[in-house]
Order: structure tokens, then C-alpha cells, then sequence
């Protein structure tokens, strides 16, 4: 019996309604994280991440919808929703909390939290193991009692920006948390402002380029600094408050890095939304994907090629369905239309001949004939009529646009805004009142700051890695979203350094710390690290966009960045690293491909790879694959060699 009563509830906390704002006008009349996300609500991919993670208890903290979030979690209950099993779930509601702060504060008051805990945003998508990051954070403070969080992020690959984008630095030793900035959206920071005593203080330390998730294992004491400090009102005050007061406060913060196998990313914003949309279509969330059913037992959709997850219910007639496309259940689509990108709600109707690219359809609406639709967002039982042209439009709740409308950059509400945005509005129907983006803008600075209009567009990227492999009849549907793997972000990121390095002429020292720091964000071997980085230097400006002598563009870049290529090429390895990864910029490189012979003379020179090394390197080259390389190289090679035997016969 005692086994049953000390056994350890694990708890969680999820937060409802955040980035309100950047969700009108779907959030002035609904929960955030009730928006439907691939045609199930953003709330049920959080319970049942929790639930896989084997929490016993959640609760979830509203403010701004209360009542409709009680009311979704009462019927998911009823029916006997999966992530129900075994999971307890509470709707807790704070019609004074304005913040996160205040919410956590709530939460405080009421004393329901015992143990450590999962803080979670009701609007993040994860398939990560949080129950064992959980245990890691017990074994942390098991040493340190002064750890009042863990903090968990997702290394970031590219440079597209949603807002959740941060830099950290890091101890390498314990992922103790020394230094939390976040990154804007719309610029790329050129310079960090990081504290000496961050490096002074610290043996190793890693500075890493991160995508924030919000996602957090929190000790007890966690809630209580928030209601000891008032100040606290973001989960940002409150990092910052405990870096910048760790001796005053006796508190630490801790770092987990997700794994690449593990995907976890908050919706924040439109564009984001767009994203992780993009991501749960092709698989990068499994097992959290259309056909395993996120919240029922029961098969939903039917997988096909290309990404298309069909109703069996669904009514389809000789219609284009190119990639990346959901549709659901009871939904027809008319003759002749083309679809690409895209998620078709419940018991929707599309004409004939329409033309749908990046569009996210809520349930029960209509859209007429010979319409053209490109990322936008049309809410439930709304109404497109024909031969209607929208373009990054926000479609409310319950609209009727008229045929023939043509619209770009534009949110269209059902009534007239009743905050004081009438000035603004257009009417063009009973139920379309039509702001353009342009307008409210220029009406309120601060919009400017919290985007209401989805900054959606073509995804050339995939912004989180996996370890889903596709077949090769399947890599070559990927149009939408072609794969940046970690060598190629890893190697992006270096020739950003080193070409800010050599316009700045920045401390070599400097240099190596951002390398190291990019090495262990995306987790490259020594050698990766000797191939990228030659890689990079050879993909710097003044080499690849001379049209000069090829020994003054080397000397330009080499004069300043030798230091570098002497602190990473250094053994016979890494020299032929060096060689290997002058194959690919042969094959890149056509300024650098006829001057091939020269670039490796210039290298033999300048003592950065020996003669022995590059014999047994030409060696290896195979005679058909680098036949052109080979020739190049055979009037070098050759001289080589005859100085070579000169050399031995000079020793006899």
C-alpha cells in the first residue's frame, strides 16, 4: 500500500491563449490554442505529447477564453479522447492575469504544484521524451539545489526567423546557462553584447544559435521566485532576472538540447504556424502525423504519395494534388482544381478549376468556382465567392466575400471591428469588413511589432532537421520543402563568420569560438569541421567572385585567416580533409576548377599540406569520376614527384 501512496505524480502545466495578438482576428473569439493545426486543435498535440511523456496530471492556465477551453477539454473527455488515458487534466482560469507572470503567480496561490514539474505552452508541438529531460533535471538538482528550471531547446538550422530564435551561452561541462538573448525577426544581429566574466569565469563555453520551444522543466521553487518578484512577467524577465541575480536569489538555470530525432517548435505567429503546419505534414512530428490519429484510435486519412493524407470520405474527381495537400473529413473538391501545399478542413467545398497554394481551410466552408487562393486562412463557415483572387488574406469566423474580390495582404472580419479600427475598414459585404495590412500598420506603431497578418510564403527550407528517411520516389516530391541537413547549415554558418571576419578583420580567436560554438550546436566530428571550414574559405567573395590572378585572391584571404586553417589543419587527416574538400569546390567553383593546380601549389607552399599527402590524395582520386581533376593536376603532380626523386637523390 505505501508503494501506491509515495509513488510520484508527474505534473505539468500548460499555458493557454499566449501570442494572442498575433492571432486576430480568430483569437478575439476563440482560444489560441483551440486553432485548429492540420485539422486538430493546437491544444490536443500538447496533451498528448504530455500523455506520451507519461504525465499524470496537467493543468491548463486561461485567461482570455476560460470557458471555451473547459468546454473543449469536458467534451474531449467525453469522448474518450487518447491523450485521456491514464492523464488527468484541469482547466484552471485567471481573468486578472494579463501575463505569464501573473499566470504563474496564480498558480502559485493555489499551491497545486508538489513536485517538479513540465511547463509547456498549450501552443508548441513536440515529440521529444520530456519525462526523461525531467529526470535528468532531478539529477541536476539532486547537486545543486539551487536549480529552479531546466530549460529545453532545438538546435537551429537555418536562418528564416519566426520570433522564437535565441542565443545562449552555455557551460560546456554542467549546460549550466550563463547568457540568454533573444533574436529579432527581422534583422541579423552582427554583433553580441555577451558579459567578459561569462568567459573569465568559465573554462568552456559555448555559444549556440537556438530555436526556443518554451518548453521547461521547473522545480517547486520556480513558481515562488514569480511571486516573490513582480517583475517577472515574461518567461524572458524571468531568465534574465536569475542571470543577472543568481548569488542574490541562490537560483541557477539549466540547458537541455533536444536531439536530432526530436522535433519541438512553438506557434507564435502566422508565419510559424505555416511552418510547423509544413513540418507535421511531412512527418518531421511522428509519430504526432495525420494517419496515426492525434487524439482517436481510429485511421483518419489515408497516406499517399507525396505527402497527401486523404479522407476515405473525402470526394475527389479528376483533381491536381501535387504535394504536401490534407484533406478532410466529408470535404469534396471540384473538377478540374489544383491544389499544392495545403490543408482542407471537415465538410468543405471547393469549386471547379480553383487554384489553392499554401491554404489552411477551416471547417465548413465554401469556396465557389475559379477562385485563386495562395497562402491564406480561411476560418469556419465562411464563404468565397467565384472568380475571387485572395492573396495573404486572414479570413474570420463566418465571412461572405463576394465573387470577383480581389484582395492582397488583408484581414477580413464578418463585423465591424469594435476596437476602434473602424476608420480603417472597408465594407464590401454584409458579413466581409476588409483591413489591409498597410492601413493598420500606419494606424498603430505597434503593430509593427506584434504582426496580426500572416507573414506567410514559399518555404524554400525545411526549418527543423529529422531522422526521417523518405524513399527516392519521395525526395523528389519535396518541392516545398527541400532539406538543409546540419553539414550544410554547419558550413553556412562558418562562411557567415569567416565572411564577416574578413570585412571586419576580426581576432582569428574570435573566429574559432564562433566555429567551435557552430560545431557543437550542430554536433560535427573534428573531421566535418577540418572539410566545412576549407570549404568555407574557398567559398569566401574575394575567392569565389574573383576575376583576378588566382595567388592575390588567396593571399587576400589567406594573409588574415591563416591562423584559422593552421589551428584545424594540422594532422596528416585533416590534410587530406583539406584535399577532399577541394574536390567539391571543383566541381562548384569555376573560377577556382581552372586554377586548380595553382590553388594546391599555393597550399603545398604555404606548408599547409605536404608532398606525401597530396600524392597519395591524387592517388585515390578514381579515373573516371575525377578524370577532369586529374588533368589538372597531372603537370603539378608530375613536378612534384621529379622534385621529389631529386630530393632522394641528393640525400643518396
Amino acid at each position: 500500500m505505501k508503494k501506491f501512496i509515495n509513488k510520484e505524480i508527474v505534473q505539468a502545466i500548460l499555458i493557454a491563449d499566449s501570442n494572442a495578438k498575433n492571432f486576430r482576428p480568430f483569437s478575439e473569439t476563440e482560444s489560441v490554442a483551440l486553432l485548429p493545426m492540420v485539422n486538430e486543435p493546437m491544444l490536443d498535440y500538447a496533451l498528448e505529447a504530455l500523455n506520451r511523456s507519461g504525465v499524470m496530471e496537467v493543468f491548463i492556465f486561461s485567461s482570455l477564453h476560460y470557458e471555451n477551453v473547459k468546454g473543449f477539454i469536458n467534451e474531449s473527455l467525453a469522448s474518450a479522447s487518447c491523450w485521456a488515458i491514464g492523464m488527468t487534466v484541469h482547466v484552471i482560469g485567471g481573468e486578472g492575469c494579463r501575463c505569464f507572470g501573473d499566470a504563474m503567480r496564480e498558480l502559485d496561490s493555489k499551491g497545486l504544484i508538489r513536485e517538479n514539474f513540465i511547463l509547456l505552452d498549450a501552443n508548441c508541438v513536440t515529440n521529444a521524451d520530456l519525462k526523461s529531460i525531467l529526470g535528468q533535471h532531478k539529477k541536476t538538482v539532486a547537486y545543486d539545489k539551487g536549480a529552479v528550471a531546466t530549460l529545453i531547446f532545438k538546435q537551429a538550422n537555418i536562418h528564416v526567423r519566426t520570433g522564437s530564435e535565441v542565443m545562449i551561452a552555455m557551460d560546456i561541462q554542467n549546460k549550466r546557462l550563463h547568457h540568454y538573448q533573444e533574436l529579432s525577426m527581422d534583422s541579423k544581429e552582427i554583433n553580441f553584447e555577451i558579459p567578459l566574466e561569462v568567459f573569465t569565469h568559465n573554462s568552456e563555453i559555448a555559444l549556440l544559435n537556438l530555436v526556443n520551444p518554451e518548453i521547461a522543466i521547473g522545480s517547486p521553487s520556480m513558481l515562488s521566485l514569480f511571486s516573490d518578484n513582480f517583475d517577472f512577467e515574461t518567461r524572458a524577465d524571468f531568465i534574465r532576472g536569475i542571470l543577472i541575480n543568481e548569488e542574490i536569489l541562490d537560483s541557477r538555470i539549466y540547458i537541455s538540447l533536444l536531439s536530432r530525432q526530436h522535433y519541438a517548435r512553438k506557434v507564435n505567429n502566422w508565419l510559424s504556424y505555416q511552418i510547423v503546419s509544413n513540418d507535421i505534414i511531412n512527418r518531421w512530428t511522428y509519430p504526432l502525423v495525420p494517419d496515426m490519429g492525434i487524439k482517436c484510435l481510429t485511421q483518419q486519412y489515408v497516406f499517399l504519395k507525396n505527402n497527401i493524407y486523404r479522407s476515405a470520405t473525402a470526394n475527389l474527381v479528376k483533381v491536381g494534388l501535387r504535394e504536401n495537400v490534407v484533406i478532410g473529413n466529408k470535404s469534396a473538391v471540384g473538377l478540374g482544381s489544383h491544389l499544392d501545399c495545403s490543408v482542407i478542413g471537415r465538410n468543405v467545398l471547393i469549386g471547379q478549376n480553383c487554384r489553392l497554394h499554401y491554404v489552411f481551410i477551416f471547417d465548413n466552408v465554401i469556396v465557389e468556382d475559379n477562385c485563386v487562393l495562395e497562402f491564406c486562412i480561411i476560418g469556419s463557415a465562411s464563404k468565397i465567392g467565384s472568380k475571387c483572387e485572395l492573396k495573404n488574406v486572414l479570413v474570420d469566423y463566418n465571412c461572405v466575400i463576394p465573387k470577383n474580390t480581389k484582395l492582397m495582404k488583408s484581414q477580413v472580419f464578418s463585423s465591424l471591428p469594435k476596437d476602434g479600427r473602424d476608420e480603417m475598414t472597408r465594407k464590401i459585404s454584409e458579413k466581409a469588413y476588409v483591413i489591409d495590412d498597410e492601413a493598420e500598420v500606419a494606424d498603430d506603431e505597434d503593430e509593427r511589432n506584434h504582426p496580426a497578418s500572416p507573414k506567410m510564403g514559399k518555404l524554400t527550407t525545411i526549418l527543423v532537421d529529422s531522422d526521417y528517411s523518405c524513399s527516392s520516389d519521395e525526395s523528389e516530391s519535396r518541392g516545398c520543402s527541400p532539406i538543409l541537413d546540419d553539414a550544410n547549415g554547419f558550413l553556412s554558418e562558418v562562411i557567415d563568420s569567416l565572411t564577416r571576419g574578413l570585412q571586419e578583420k576580426s581576432n582569428p580567436e574570435y573566429l574559432k569560438l564562433e566555429i567551435n560554438s557552430s560545431r557543437y550546436a550542430y554536433n560535427m566530428s573534428l573531421r566535418e569541421v577540418n572539410f566545412n571550414v576549407v570549404k568555407a574559405i574557398f567559398n569566401l567573395p574575394p575567392i569565389k567572385e574573383s576575376s583576378r590572378n588566382i595567388s592575390v585572391a588567396l593571399n587576400t584571404v589567406f594573409d588574415q585567416l591563416k591562423p584559422i586553417i593552421t589551428h584545424y589543419i594540422t594532422t596528416d587527416d585533416a590534410m587530406m580533409d583539406c584535399l577532399k574538400a577541394l574536390e567539391d569546390i571543383f566541381e562548384e567553383n569555376e573560377f577556382v576548377r581552372s586554377r586548380m593546380s595553382q590553388v594546391v601549389h599555393y597550399l603545398y607552399d604555404k606548408d599547409f599540406i605536404t608532398e606525401d599527402i597530396i600524392l597519395a590524395w591524387y592517388e585515390q582520386l578514381d579515373n573516371d569520376q575525377h578524370k577532369i581533376l586529374k588533368q589538372t593536376l597531372q603537370k603539378f603532380i608530375e613536378w612534384l614527384e621529379q622534385s621529389s626523386d631529386g630530393d632522394n637523390e641528393e640525400t643518396d
